[in-house]
């Protein structure tokens, strides 16, 4: 048992799940202001979508130094917003007569496996001026079922965290009772200096599953 009851280590920035939603909001950007007319309320409703399914994971992952619960709540926005901007990828395809591609198309598949290793936007951005816009929003659709995955695998991971350490509460009341000299039941024992936090690794952060699509 340790007297360090609040975990600062690691660094969201480290996060697949973040890399990924950054990937999708400077997709969004571009394809935004390229592909849909000046004045059009969709421009801002969908850079708002992919702003908020990266930022809230920023704060969420912050505020559950202490809040496991705000930690949640705020990663389930995420996925909120994320679900809302996949729709509006969708609805640009099926108004304009589009291809989505189905998850078996040649084309799907080589997106998926490629999403899964690059997670670098500047790939990205780099990459899509290439594209046609029903590429792109194919790409962006591939990438926001990836990063719904790994954020039900991070609120997963959340509930063990809390299942096992409890809430901060719980985990104060351990920290000061161990610093105090007594044991989880009362019997004495020696406490332990609190030590400084230690670099972040990948160790430290959570490891949601890979995504299928």
């Amino acid at each position: 048992m340790t007297s360090d009851f609040l975990n600062q280590h690691g660094d969201y920035h480290t996060l697949k799940a973040f890399q990924k939603a950054e990937c999708i909001y400077d997709i969004t950007y571009y394809f935004a202001h390229k592909f849909l007319t000046t004045g059009d309320r969709t421009i801002d409703q969908m850079i708002q979508a992919a702003r908020s399914g990266k930022q809230n994971l920023a704060e969420g992952y912050v505020d559950g130094v202490t809040s496991t619960e705000m930690m949640i709540k705020l990663i389930n926005v995420n996925r909120a917003c994320l679900q809302e901007l996949l729709l509006d990828y969708e609805d640009y395809l099926r108004v304009r007569n589009l291809q989505q591609w189905s998850f078996d198309d040649p084309r799907c598949r080589q997106t998926r496996a490629f999403c899964r290793t690059h997670l670098d936007s500047a790939v990205y951005r780099e990459q899509i001026r290439l594209r046609s816009d029903e590429t792109i929003a194919n790409i962006a659709i591939t990438l926001i079922h990836q990063e719904d995955v790994l954020l039900k695998g991070f609120i997963e991971w959340i509930k063990q965290r809390f299942l096992q350490n409890g809430g901060i509460k719980e985990q104060m009341y351990r920290a000061r009772t161990q610093y105090r000299g007594y044991g989880a039941h009362g019997a004495p024992s020696t406490p332990s200096n609190p030590s400084p936090p230690s670099s972040p690794s990948s160790a430290s952060s959570p490891q949601p599953p890979k995504p299928r699509r």
